[in-house]
C-alpha cells in the first residue's frame, strides 16, 4: 500500500509483533537463563523450556522447583537481559525512507520500560524514533487514548498513521482520533493471536498488510 509522507506525516508503530516477533525475545531470555543454569548441557534445557511454553505450561514454576531459584530471580533476568534481535525484513529500509521524505516516526509501546527500550537497542532501530512512548512510562495502557494523545502532542503532524498487530487494544484509540490505521497480519508466530475475537467494527483497522515491505513510501 502506498502512504505519501513529507513533514507533516507521522507514523506511528508499535513494537512487538510489528517490527520484530515477540517470541524471539522470549527464545533469546530462555537461552540466557538455559546457560546460566546448565552451562555445558543449555541446549537441552533451552529445548525442554520452549516446549513446556509452547504446551502451555508454567515455565518459570517448573524452573523454580527443579532449580530452586526463585521467580523474582527469574522474572528480572526475562525482563531486564540484553536480547539477540533482528527486525523484519524491510523495516529498516522503511524507517530510513520515512526519514529521507522528512517524516516524523513514533513509537507507542505496552511493556516495561527496560525491556522495551532494550528490545530497541537490540534492533538497533532507536536513533530513528523521534519520540517513543511506553506504557509503563506513563502510567497508562493501549487503548487508552492518552498514550496517542501524548505522541501526537509530541510529533505535532496533519496526518497521522498507526501500524499494530493487535486488533484487541491497537487500533480502537488511534481511529477514535481520526488516525489511518495498518494491521500487520500475524504471520503464524505472533504472541497473541486471538483476533478472530476481534472483527467488529470499532476494532478493525482501515488497511491490512501481510508483510512490512507491502509498505511504499510516496
Amino acid at each position: 500500500m502506498d502512504i505519501k509522507v513529507d513533514k507533516h506525516t507521522a507514523i506511528v508503530f508499535d513494537l512487538d509483533d510489528t517490527l520484530y516477533n515477540e517470541v524471539n525475545f522470549l527464545r533469546s531470555a530462555y537461552t540466557e537463563i538455559s546457560k546460566k543454569l546448565e552451562p555445558t548441557s543449555w541446549q537441552t534445557l533451552f529445548a525442554d523450556l520452549f516446549s513446556r511454553y509452547r504446551n502451555k505450561t508454567d515455565v518459570f514454576e517448573y524452573i523454580v522447583n527443579k532449580y530452586g531459584v526463585s521467580k523474582e530471580q527469574l522474572l528480572q533476568q526475562y525482563r531486564n537481559h540484553n536480547p539477540q534481535l533482528k527486525p523484519f525484513d524491510g523495516v529498516i529500509e522503511l524507517l530510513e525512507t520515512i526519514k529521507k521524505k522528512e517524516g516524523k516516526i513514533g513509537l507507542l509501546t505496552d511493556g516495561r520500560s527496560i525491556t522495551q527500550r532494550n528490545k530497541l537497542e537490540a534492533l538497533g532501530i532507536t536513533s530513528y524514533f523521534d519520540h517513543c512512548v511506553i506504557s509503563e512510562e506513563i502510567g497508562t495502557e493501549k487503548p487508552n487514548k492518552a498514550n496517542y494523545l501524548v505522541l501526537e502532542a509530541a510529533l505535532n503532524c496533519t496526518t497521522n498513521y498507526y501500524i499494530g498487530d493487535n486488533l484487541k487494544k491497537d487500533f480502537i484509540s488511534p481511529i477514535d482520533m481520526g488516525w489511518q490505521t495498518i494491521c500487520l497480519v500475524d504471520n503464524g508466530l505472533n504472541i497473541h493471536s486471538n483476533a478472530y475475537k476481534y472483527q467488529e467494527g470499532r476494532f478493525q483497522p482501515h488497511d491490512y498488510i501481510s508483510n512490512i515491505k507491502e509498505i511504499n513510501i510516496l
